[in-house]
C-alpha cells in the first residue's frame, strides 16, 4: 500500500525556511517503508554549494546502508530536482522519485536539463511530480518574498 512521506519534506523545507536556507526538503524511504534519512537544504550554513536537501539524505541512507547504491528506494522532495541533484540520484539509482513543486527556473528532471532523459544517463528513476505541489510552491514564494522585502 502506497504511503506519501511528503510531509515529512515539507517539515525538513520548513526548518531550512527557519534557518534562512531556501525552503527544500527531502526524506528518503526504504522499499520496506523505513525512514532512512532527512534532510534540508544547509548550503549557506555549511559554505557548500552542494548541500542540497537531496544530496544531503543521499548522502546519509547511503552510509546507513553501507552502500553508494540505494536500490528499492525512492525520495520524496518538495521542489523539483536541479540537474546536480538527479545526476545524483541516477547515480544512487534510487527507485522512485516524488516531489512536490515544479521549478521552471532550475528544475533538472522535467524542466531544463532533463537529466534522466539524457543519453549519458544511465538510471531513469520513476517520476512523480506534483506531491502537494501547493504547500511546497508557497513556501517558497513565502520564503523569495521575504528576501525581496
Amino acid at each position: 500500500m502506497f504511503k506519501s512521506h511528503m510531509q515529512i519534506a515539507l517539515t525538513e523545507a520548513k526548518a531550512a525556511f527557519e534557518r534562512g536556507e531556501v525552503p527544500v526538503g527531502a526524506v528518503i524511504v526504504s522499499g520496506e517503508g523505513r525512514v532512512l534519512s532527512r534532510a534540508s537544504n544547509r548550503t549557506r550554513e555549511l559554505c557548500d554549494p552542494s548541500a542540497h536537501a537531496e544530496i544531503l539524505a543521499i548522502r546519509e541512507a547511503c552510509r546507513l546502508l553501507k552502500s553508494d547504491r540505494l536500490i528499492g528506494c525512492d525520495l520524496y522532495v518538495t521542489l523539483e530536482p536541479c540537474a546536480m541533484c538527479a545526476g545524483a540520484i541516477a547515480a544512487a539509482r534510487l527507485s522512485r522519485l516524488y516531489y512536490g513543486a515544479s521549478d521552471p527556473k532550475s528544475g533538472g528532471v522535467e524542466q531544463g536539463a532533463c537529466v534522466f532523459s539524457h543519453s549519458q544517463s544511465h538510471h531513469r528513476p520513476e517520476v512523480y511530480s506534483n506531491i502537494l505541489e501547493q504547500p511546497s510552491a508557497e513556501l517558497l514564494k513565502a520564503f523569495f518574498n521575504a528576501k525581496r522585502s
